[in-house]
Protein backbone atom coordinates (compact mmCIF):
# COMPACT_ATOMS: atom_id res chain seq x y z
CA UNK A 1 0.00 0.00 0.00
CA UNK A 2 1.32 3.26 -1.00
CA UNK A 3 2.14 5.87 1.86
CA UNK A 4 0.70 9.56 1.92
CA UNK A 5 3.72 10.72 0.89
CA UNK A 6 4.14 8.97 -2.01
CA UNK A 7 0.58 9.31 -3.14
CA UNK A 8 1.15 13.35 -2.77
CA UNK A 9 4.97 13.56 -4.30
CA UNK A 10 3.30 11.67 -7.54
CA UNK A 11 1.13 14.61 -8.13
CA UNK A 12 0.88 16.20 -11.17
CA UNK A 13 -0.30 19.24 -11.84
CA UNK A 14 -1.31 20.38 -15.50
CA UNK A 15 -3.69 22.74 -17.28
CA UNK A 16 -5.92 22.26 -20.03
CA UNK A 17 -8.35 24.76 -21.68
CA UNK A 18 -12.09 24.91 -21.34
CA UNK A 19 -14.41 25.92 -24.95
CA UNK A 20 -14.54 29.38 -24.14
CA UNK A 21 -10.69 29.77 -23.55
CA UNK A 22 -10.68 29.35 -19.59
CA UNK A 23 -7.60 27.92 -18.02
CA UNK A 24 -8.53 24.70 -15.98
CA UNK A 25 -5.99 23.18 -13.07
CA UNK A 26 -6.06 19.71 -12.91
CA UNK A 27 -3.65 17.37 -11.17
CA UNK A 28 -3.47 13.16 -11.32
CA UNK A 29 -2.40 10.90 -8.45
CA UNK A 30 -2.53 7.63 -7.50
CA UNK A 31 -3.02 3.89 -9.61
CA UNK A 32 -5.32 1.94 -10.79
CA UNK A 33 -8.87 2.49 -12.91
CA UNK A 34 -9.03 6.12 -13.61
CA UNK A 35 -11.43 8.41 -11.37
CA UNK A 36 -12.59 11.74 -12.55
CA UNK A 37 -13.18 13.70 -9.21
CA UNK A 38 -15.65 16.05 -9.75
CA UNK A 39 -15.45 17.25 -5.90
CA UNK A 40 -16.31 20.85 -4.12
CA UNK A 41 -15.67 24.22 -4.90
CA UNK A 42 -14.01 24.67 -1.71
CA UNK A 43 -10.84 23.40 -3.46
CA UNK A 44 -6.85 23.85 -4.33
CA UNK A 45 -4.88 21.32 -5.87
CA UNK A 46 -2.00 22.05 -3.66
CA UNK A 47 -2.88 23.50 -0.45
CA UNK A 48 -5.76 20.21 0.19
CA UNK A 49 -2.43 18.25 0.55
CA UNK A 50 -2.04 19.95 3.69
CA UNK A 51 -5.56 19.81 4.77
CA UNK A 52 -6.76 18.18 8.26
CA UNK A 53 -9.87 18.36 6.04
CA UNK A 54 -9.00 16.81 2.37
CA UNK A 55 -6.14 14.99 3.17
CA UNK A 56 -7.85 11.68 3.86
CA UNK A 57 -9.84 11.52 0.78
CA UNK A 58 -6.90 11.93 -1.43
CA UNK A 59 -4.33 9.50 0.39
CA UNK A 60 -7.57 6.98 0.10
CA UNK A 61 -8.91 7.35 -3.37
CA UNK A 62 -5.23 7.21 -4.55
CA UNK A 63 -4.98 3.78 -3.13
CA UNK A 64 -7.51 2.52 -5.28
CA UNK A 65 -7.95 4.87 -8.21
CA UNK A 66 -5.38 6.99 -10.94
CA UNK A 67 -7.83 10.01 -9.41
CA UNK A 68 -8.01 12.86 -11.95
CA UNK A 69 -9.20 16.39 -9.98
CA UNK A 70 -9.85 19.54 -11.37
CA UNK A 71 -10.14 23.25 -9.62
CA UNK A 72 -13.51 24.86 -10.93
CA UNK A 73 -13.15 28.26 -12.90
CA UNK A 74 -12.27 30.78 -10.86
CA UNK A 75 -11.11 28.54 -8.42
CA UNK A 76 -7.73 27.18 -6.66
CA UNK A 77 -4.74 26.83 -9.59
CA UNK A 78 -7.73 27.52 -12.53
CA UNK A 79 -8.19 31.16 -13.96
CA UNK A 80 -9.33 33.16 -11.47
CA UNK A 81 -10.79 36.07 -13.39
CA UNK A 82 -13.42 33.58 -15.05
CA UNK A 83 -17.07 35.56 -14.92
CA UNK A 84 -19.24 32.34 -16.65
CA UNK A 85 -19.96 30.32 -14.07
CA UNK A 86 -23.28 28.45 -16.02
CA UNK A 87 -23.73 24.97 -15.91
CA UNK A 88 -23.44 24.62 -19.51
CA UNK A 89 -19.35 25.96 -19.09
CA UNK A 90 -19.10 23.69 -16.36
CA UNK A 91 -19.93 20.43 -18.18
CA UNK A 92 -17.43 21.83 -21.11
CA UNK A 93 -14.78 22.45 -17.87
CA UNK A 94 -14.90 18.82 -16.86
CA UNK A 95 -15.18 17.52 -20.88
CA UNK A 96 -11.89 19.36 -21.04
CA UNK A 97 -10.17 18.07 -18.53
CA UNK A 98 -11.18 14.05 -19.77
CA UNK A 99 -10.36 14.85 -23.03
CA UNK A 100 -6.77 16.59 -21.87
CA UNK A 101 -6.15 13.82 -19.15
CA UNK A 102 -6.62 11.15 -21.99
CA UNK A 103 -9.38 9.12 -20.22
CA UNK A 104 -10.89 7.27 -22.48
CA UNK A 105 -13.15 5.06 -20.39
CA UNK A 106 -13.38 6.11 -16.27
CA UNK A 107 -15.55 5.99 -13.40
CA UNK A 108 -16.66 9.87 -12.32
CA UNK A 109 -17.20 10.76 -8.41
CA UNK A 110 -19.61 13.94 -8.26
CA UNK A 111 -19.39 15.75 -4.78
CA UNK A 112 -21.40 18.15 -3.11
CA UNK A 113 -22.43 20.75 -6.07
CA UNK A 114 -20.82 18.75 -8.88
CA UNK A 115 -24.06 16.38 -9.12
CA UNK A 116 -25.59 18.52 -11.93
CA UNK A 117 -22.09 19.02 -13.67
CA UNK A 118 -21.29 14.79 -13.45
CA UNK A 119 -24.88 13.48 -14.10
CA UNK A 120 -25.09 15.99 -17.65
CA UNK A 121 -21.84 14.71 -18.38
CA UNK A 122 -22.82 10.75 -17.83
CA UNK A 123 -25.90 11.34 -20.18
CA UNK A 124 -23.87 12.89 -22.74
CA UNK A 125 -21.17 10.74 -23.20
CA UNK A 126 -22.17 7.00 -21.97
CA UNK A 127 -19.87 5.32 -23.62
CA UNK A 128 -17.02 6.79 -21.74
CA UNK A 129 -18.07 6.45 -18.36
CA UNK A 130 -17.96 2.57 -16.51
CA UNK A 131 -19.87 4.44 -13.27
CA UNK A 132 -20.88 6.80 -11.19
CA UNK A 133 -20.36 7.44 -7.61
CA UNK A 134 -22.81 10.55 -6.07
CA UNK A 135 -21.22 11.93 -2.83
CA UNK A 136 -23.55 13.90 -0.68
CA UNK A 137 -24.70 15.71 -3.71
CA UNK A 138 -28.04 16.51 -6.02
CA UNK A 139 -29.74 16.58 -9.00
CA UNK A 140 -30.94 19.82 -8.64
CA UNK A 141 -30.57 22.01 -5.18
CA UNK A 142 -34.18 23.06 -5.78
CA UNK A 143 -35.59 20.28 -4.67
CA UNK A 144 -36.56 19.44 -1.16
CA UNK A 145 -36.49 22.96 -0.18
CA UNK A 146 -38.91 25.31 1.83
CA UNK A 147 -39.30 28.80 2.30
CA UNK A 148 -37.17 28.88 5.78
CA UNK A 149 -34.46 27.25 3.22
CA UNK A 150 -34.64 30.03 0.47
CA UNK A 151 -34.79 32.69 2.93
CA UNK A 152 -31.05 30.90 4.29
CA UNK A 153 -30.15 31.37 1.04
CA UNK A 154 -30.99 34.64 0.70
CA UNK A 155 -28.53 34.95 4.56
CA UNK A 156 -25.80 32.86 2.94
CA UNK A 157 -25.90 34.96 -0.69
CA UNK A 158 -25.38 38.44 1.95
CA UNK A 159 -22.81 36.93 4.11
CA UNK A 160 -20.36 36.11 1.05
CA UNK A 161 -20.60 39.57 -0.24
CA UNK A 162 -20.13 41.01 3.59
CA UNK A 163 -17.90 39.22 4.94
CA UNK A 164 -15.82 36.60 2.38
CA UNK A 165 -13.13 38.50 2.09
CA UNK A 166 -12.30 40.18 5.38
CA UNK A 167 -9.56 39.01 7.92
CA UNK A 168 -11.98 38.00 10.53
CA UNK A 169 -13.28 34.63 9.25
CA UNK A 170 -16.46 35.23 11.68
CA UNK A 171 -18.92 34.84 8.33
CA UNK A 172 -16.78 32.06 6.85
CA UNK A 173 -17.47 30.41 10.37
CA UNK A 174 -21.25 30.13 9.30
CA UNK A 175 -20.18 27.97 6.17
CA UNK A 176 -17.61 25.87 7.87
CA UNK A 177 -20.17 25.37 11.05
CA UNK A 178 -22.94 23.83 8.65
CA UNK A 179 -20.21 21.28 6.60
CA UNK A 180 -18.22 20.32 9.60
CA UNK A 181 -20.41 20.54 12.71
CA UNK A 182 -18.45 17.41 14.50
CA UNK A 183 -14.87 18.87 13.30
CA UNK A 184 -12.47 20.34 15.60
CA UNK A 185 -11.18 24.19 15.92
CA UNK A 186 -7.78 22.98 13.63
CA UNK A 187 -10.04 21.62 11.41
CA UNK A 188 -12.94 24.19 11.43
CA UNK A 189 -9.73 26.80 11.30
CA UNK A 190 -8.36 25.21 8.42
CA UNK A 191 -11.69 25.29 6.23
CA UNK A 192 -12.20 29.26 7.11
CA UNK A 193 -8.67 29.69 5.33
CA UNK A 194 -9.75 27.31 2.77
CA UNK A 195 -12.33 29.43 1.60
CA UNK A 196 -10.85 32.87 0.49
CA UNK A 197 -7.53 30.59 -0.92
CA UNK A 198 -10.02 29.20 -3.08
CA UNK A 199 -12.06 31.83 -4.41
CA UNK A 200 -13.19 35.53 -3.92
CA UNK A 201 -16.07 37.08 -2.74
CA UNK A 202 -16.67 37.55 -6.28
CA UNK A 203 -16.22 34.32 -7.59
CA UNK A 204 -18.00 32.61 -4.35
CA UNK A 205 -21.12 34.81 -4.92
CA UNK A 206 -21.40 34.65 -8.90
CA UNK A 207 -20.73 31.17 -8.95
CA UNK A 208 -23.07 29.73 -5.43
CA UNK A 209 -25.88 32.43 -7.55
CA UNK A 210 -25.33 29.62 -10.48
CA UNK A 211 -24.94 26.55 -8.62
CA UNK A 212 -28.59 27.44 -7.73
CA UNK A 213 -30.10 27.41 -10.77
CA UNK A 214 -28.50 24.19 -11.82
CA UNK A 215 -30.86 21.42 -13.17
CA UNK A 216 -29.98 17.47 -14.45
CA UNK A 217 -33.28 16.16 -12.88
CA UNK A 218 -34.40 15.61 -16.87
CA UNK A 219 -31.44 13.03 -17.27
CA UNK A 220 -32.05 10.88 -14.34
CA UNK A 221 -34.29 8.66 -15.39
CA UNK A 222 -31.98 8.05 -19.08
CA UNK A 223 -29.29 7.16 -17.30
CA UNK A 224 -27.92 3.20 -17.72
CA UNK A 225 -24.42 3.35 -15.80
CA UNK A 226 -23.76 1.60 -12.52
CA UNK A 227 -24.40 3.99 -9.42
CA UNK A 228 -23.88 4.55 -5.86
CA UNK A 229 -24.92 6.94 -4.30
CA UNK A 230 -23.29 7.56 -0.56
CA UNK A 231 -25.16 10.87 1.56
CA UNK A 232 -24.20 11.79 4.99
CA UNK A 233 -27.90 11.03 6.98
CA UNK A 234 -28.15 14.04 8.96
CA UNK A 235 -26.09 16.55 6.72
CA UNK A 236 -27.53 20.06 6.94
CA UNK A 237 -25.54 21.39 3.41
CA UNK A 238 -27.61 19.06 0.91
CA UNK A 239 -30.29 17.73 2.49
CA UNK A 240 -30.72 13.59 2.67
CA UNK A 241 -33.64 13.65 0.18
CA UNK A 242 -31.65 14.91 -2.28
CA UNK A 243 -29.75 11.00 -1.79
CA UNK A 244 -32.99 9.65 -1.62
CA UNK A 245 -34.45 10.89 -4.82
CA UNK A 246 -31.06 10.15 -6.61
CA UNK A 247 -31.36 6.28 -5.75
CA UNK A 248 -35.03 6.57 -6.88
CA UNK A 249 -34.55 8.19 -10.13
CA UNK A 250 -31.41 6.14 -11.56
CA UNK A 251 -32.43 2.60 -12.43
CA UNK A 252 -28.97 0.65 -12.03
CA UNK A 253 -28.34 2.65 -8.79
CA UNK A 254 -27.50 1.82 -4.66
CA UNK A 255 -28.23 3.93 -1.90
CA UNK A 256 -25.62 3.93 0.70
CA UNK A 257 -26.99 6.00 3.81
CA UNK A 258 -23.79 7.26 6.55
CA UNK A 259 -24.62 7.85 10.01
CA UNK A 260 -23.42 11.00 10.31
CA UNK A 261 -24.21 15.19 10.81
CA UNK A 262 -21.00 16.58 7.75
CA UNK A 263 -20.78 17.50 4.44
CA UNK A 264 -17.71 16.48 4.46
CA UNK A 265 -16.72 13.49 6.13
CA UNK A 266 -13.75 13.41 8.79
CA UNK A 267 -11.41 10.96 9.41
CA UNK A 268 -11.88 10.59 12.74
CA UNK A 269 -15.95 9.69 12.21
CA UNK A 270 -16.95 5.71 11.91
CA UNK A 271 -19.11 6.71 8.82
CA UNK A 272 -15.32 7.12 7.18
CA UNK A 273 -14.13 4.07 6.63
CA UNK A 274 -17.75 2.94 5.51
CA UNK A 275 -17.47 5.24 2.87
CA UNK A 276 -13.73 3.72 1.90
CA UNK A 277 -15.27 0.40 1.84
CA UNK A 278 -18.41 1.13 -0.43
CA UNK A 279 -16.44 3.36 -2.75
CA UNK A 280 -13.55 0.82 -3.03
CA UNK A 281 -15.78 -2.47 -3.45
CA UNK A 282 -17.86 0.02 -6.08
CA UNK A 283 -15.29 0.83 -8.19
CA UNK A 284 -13.24 -2.54 -7.88
CA UNK A 285 -15.50 -3.72 -10.08
CA UNK A 286 -13.97 -1.71 -12.87
CA UNK A 287 -10.80 -3.60 -12.48
CA UNK A 288 -11.16 -6.70 -15.21
CA UNK A 289 -12.19 -3.78 -17.02
CA UNK A 290 -10.07 -1.91 -19.89
CA UNK A 291 -10.40 1.55 -18.96
CA UNK A 292 -7.52 3.70 -18.57
CA UNK A 293 -5.37 6.94 -19.82
CA UNK A 294 -4.95 7.32 -23.53
CA UNK A 295 -3.66 3.93 -25.15
CA UNK A 296 -1.62 3.97 -28.22
CA UNK A 297 -4.33 2.26 -30.34
CA UNK A 298 -8.02 3.10 -29.21
CA UNK A 299 -11.50 2.05 -30.60
CA UNK A 300 -14.07 4.78 -31.09
CA UNK A 301 -17.33 4.56 -28.95
CA UNK A 302 -20.32 4.06 -30.73
CA UNK A 303 -21.00 7.87 -29.71
CA UNK A 304 -18.08 8.93 -32.25
CA UNK A 305 -19.15 6.21 -34.63
CA UNK A 306 -23.02 8.27 -34.59
CA UNK A 307 -21.22 11.43 -35.42
CA UNK A 308 -18.78 10.03 -37.99
CA UNK A 309 -21.87 7.98 -39.81
CA UNK A 310 -24.10 11.69 -39.78
CA UNK A 311 -20.81 13.83 -41.14
CA UNK A 312 -19.97 10.56 -43.82
CA UNK A 313 -23.87 11.83 -44.86
CA UNK A 314 -22.62 15.07 -45.45
CA UNK A 315 -24.16 17.19 -42.42
CA UNK A 316 -22.35 19.98 -40.52
CA UNK A 317 -21.00 20.05 -37.49
CA UNK A 318 -24.47 21.76 -36.06
CA UNK A 319 -26.30 19.28 -38.09
CA UNK A 320 -25.16 16.65 -36.38
CA UNK A 321 -25.52 18.54 -33.07
CA UNK A 322 -29.44 18.95 -33.59
CA UNK A 323 -29.78 14.94 -34.52
CA UNK A 324 -28.01 13.92 -31.49
CA UNK A 325 -29.56 16.11 -29.30
CA UNK A 326 -25.70 17.46 -28.51
CA UNK A 327 -24.31 20.91 -28.52
CA UNK A 328 -22.35 21.82 -31.47
CA UNK A 329 -19.37 22.37 -29.04
CA UNK A 330 -19.52 18.97 -28.11
CA UNK A 331 -19.75 17.23 -31.58
CA UNK A 332 -16.70 19.05 -31.90
CA UNK A 333 -14.77 17.77 -29.02
CA UNK A 334 -15.94 13.87 -30.82
CA UNK A 335 -14.73 14.89 -33.85
CA UNK A 336 -11.19 15.85 -32.41
CA UNK A 337 -11.02 12.18 -30.41
CA UNK A 338 -11.87 10.66 -33.82
CA UNK A 339 -8.77 12.71 -35.47
CA UNK A 340 -6.45 11.79 -33.11
CA UNK A 341 -7.56 7.87 -32.56
CA UNK A 342 -7.52 7.38 -36.50
CA UNK A 343 -4.39 9.61 -36.77
CA UNK A 344 -5.36 12.14 -39.03
CA UNK A 345 -4.69 15.94 -39.12
CA UNK A 346 -4.96 18.96 -40.91
CA UNK A 347 -7.56 20.39 -43.46
CA UNK A 348 -7.93 16.69 -45.11
CA UNK A 349 -8.54 14.74 -41.65
CA UNK A 350 -12.72 15.30 -41.92
CA UNK A 351 -12.37 13.86 -45.15
CA UNK A 352 -9.91 10.69 -43.69
CA UNK A 353 -12.83 10.13 -41.47
CA UNK A 354 -15.12 9.47 -43.86
CA UNK A 355 -13.22 7.36 -45.75
CA UNK A 356 -12.39 5.87 -43.49
CA UNK A 357 -16.05 4.68 -41.84
CA UNK A 358 -17.06 3.95 -45.02
CA UNK A 359 -14.01 1.82 -46.23
CA UNK A 360 -14.09 0.10 -42.55
CA UNK A 361 -17.53 -0.43 -40.19
CA UNK A 362 -15.68 -2.24 -37.34
CA UNK A 363 -13.86 0.11 -35.76
CA UNK A 364 -16.37 0.29 -32.86
CA UNK A 365 -15.50 -1.05 -29.73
Amino acid sequence: MRSAAALQASQRVRFCRSADGTRIAYAVHGTGQPLLLDACWLSHLEYDWQSPVWRHYLVELGRVATVVRFDERGHGMSDRDATDFSLERRIEDLEAVADHAGLDRFAIMAMAQGGPVALHYTHRHPDRVTRLVCASTYAAPSQHVTDDDRALEDAFQAMIRAGWDRKDPLFRRVFTSMMIPDAAEEQMAWLDELHQRSASARTAYASRVERGKADATGVLAHLTVPTLVIHSRHERMNDFEHGRALAAAIKDSRLVPLDSRNHILLESEPAWPVFVREVAAFLAEDAAGSGGLARAVTPLTSRELDVLRLVAQGRDNAAVAADLFLSVRTVERHLQRIYAKLGLSGPSARAGAVAHVLASAPIAR
